[in-house]
């Protein structure tokens, strides 16, 4: 299994999207500016937005 690290412009926006599609948010979210979701099978990713110098 692959775990994919998705980056956004609109965290809020790609969550949506993303749920609409079949996604499914995951009970921890361990972070602020990141999302763990779940895909239809169960399979984990995680949508985000980068932060930091540079950005």
């Amino acid at each position: 299994m692959m775990h994919l690290d998705i980056e956004v412009d609109d965290l809020s926006s790609a969550v949506e999207h993303a749920l609409g599609l079949g996604a499914t948010a995951a009970g921890v979210q361990p972070q602020t500016g990141v999302r763990v979701l779940h895909d239809p099978a169960g399979h984990p990713f995680c949508l985000f937005v980068r932060s930091g110098p540079g950005v």
